[in-house]
């Protein structure tokens, strides 16, 4: 696929840099020529310096071949005009990156799509919809609902409460033969493992899972998590993700907002009628005292400073807070931050190529997650007739290295891929893959 980036930082260059491995055929615009350079230095991409909506660089560019144009840059209005233009070129798709929800009504959209904008994403309200779904789900270091549900991907630190320390895989599936999940893959002091029946569960390990609804709990008893219930919440910095997280939680628990900006802490009064605003500096941690941090069920940090972020969370934890999530946008400090004590860690740059990924993947891939502390993602796909991958059970297959094979959905009925499991033309594989592998998998699908 022939695909044109416009960016101006680290959404657009992370994004090319992941697409790339793919064997996509990236062109990155930027207007600033010594961030192209440090691109290049690295990758096998083809940039151009210049403006986005300028007609002259995006012919330059190959518009009229073009598969798909995504503007990601800073601001909504550049990224709009690009995808107008860019349509008007000849470009087949368009993606636009936007920072006002009110774009995000049905009405809106369709107007936007009318002057050529395809799709509209918003990576904070993606962010805020994540942060709700952890705080519903308190256990879940990570998770993803496939299928409406039937399959999830449910991802957990094993800390020393967990019963499953020491055991390999095959003793704990002897053990709980009943347990309707698979481990996809764990994270081992930043290592990705594709583990097998002899792989061990060590204490930090990071366990992604693909599980059935009904087998959660099991799961969290063997990884010794409880359930708890969530009635007070901080949430440290009052932008757009924090405002729209308050919004989704405020009926539910008791919310205070600490927000620096005295003109901020204004306009969310208006907008929070239910949470509590206060105007003060997070890395003040006697306003954090004063405010009753110690009797916080959960913490969340979402200012624009990742290291106010990790540091509050970090005394979050200290003072007894049991759920802490940040907002990193540093991608390289994301293992490091789970790896301290923080419990969910937010990175819109990965949200934002998660949500434009699917659009570069084959038509049958139903729907995918790019996972968070990891250069991978988690895929579900819509098997053909006569797809390789339904000639052989699951152990017999020859899978590419860094892909494992999860659960299947098969007539609306969700079933773990087990070895001596075949799978049929119609059915749903959601399968684990790492980004050098993710074509070699479709070739099994097609």
């Amino acid at each position: 696929m022939d695909i044109i980036i416009a960016g101006d930082g680290e959404v657009g260059f992370h994004l090319a840099r992941s697409l790339s491995k793919v064997k996509h055929n990236i062109t990155v615009v930027d207007p600033h020529s010594e961030l192209l350079n440090m691109l290049q230095a690295d990758s096998d991409l083809l940039t151009i310096a210049g403006n986005s909506t300028s007609l002259e660089t995006l012919k330059e560019a190959g518009i009229s071949s073009c598969d798909l144009l995504i503007a990601v840059l800073h601001e909504e209005s550049i990224n709009l005009m690009t995808c107008i233009l860019g349509k008007r070129l000849g470009a087949r798709r368009c993606i636009a990156r936007v920072s006002s929800i009110e774009y995000l009504n049905e009405d809106n959209k369709n107007m936007f799509k009318g002057l050529g904008v395809d799709e509209l994403i918003c990576p904070e309200r993606i962010a805020a919809k994540e942060i709700t779904n952890l705080i519903t789900r308190n256990t879940a270091t990570e998770i993803f609902d496939f299928s409406n549900g039937l399959l999830c991907v449910y991802m957990m630190r094993l800390d020393s409460r967990a019963e499953i320390l020491g055991k390999t895989m095959a003793e704990v599936a002897i053990l709980h033969p009943d347990m309707e999940a698979r481990v996809i893959c764990i994270i081992r002091k930043g290592r990705t493992i594709i583990p097998f029946g002899a792989d061990q569960y060590l204490k930090d390990d990071l366990v992604y899972l693909i599980a059935k609804p009904s087998s959660i709990e099991k799961i969290k008893e063997l990884g010794g998590k409880k359930d708890y219930e969530i009635k007070n919440a901080i949430i440290l910095g009052g932008g757009r993700i924090g405002r729209r997280a308050a919004l989704n939680l405020q009926n539910d628990i008791n919310l205070k907002i600490i927000e620096k900006s005295r003109e901020r802490c204004f306009e969310l009064v208006d907008d929070l009628s239910r949470t509590m605003i206060i105007n003060g500096n997070g890395n003040d941690i006697s306003l954090l005292m004063d405010e009753g941090i110690r009797e916080m069920d959960a913490f969340i940090a979402v200012t624009g400073s990742t290291e106010t972020n990790i540091l509050s969370c970090l005394h979050a934890h200290k003072q007894g807070v049991k759920k802490t999530i940040a907002l990193v946008e540093n991608v390289s400090y994301i293992d490091v931050s789970q790896e301290i004590g923080i419990d969910t860690i937010i990175n819109k740059k990965l949200i934002t190529a998660s949500y434009i990924a699917r659009f570069t993947l084959a038509a049958n891939v139903t729907s995918s997650k790019w996972l968070s502390g990891i250069d991978a993602e988690v895929v579900e796909v819509l098997v053909k007739d006569g797809a390789p991958i339904t000639k052989r059970q699951i152990m017999r297959l020859d899978l590419p290295e860094g892909v494992s094979i999860g659960g299947v959905i098969r007539n609306n009925v969700a079933y773990i891929a087990k070895g001596n499991f075949q799978i049929q033309p119609g059915d749903k594989v959601v399968a684990f893959t790492i980004p050098e592998s993710a074509n070699k998998l479709m070739k099994l699908f097609n």
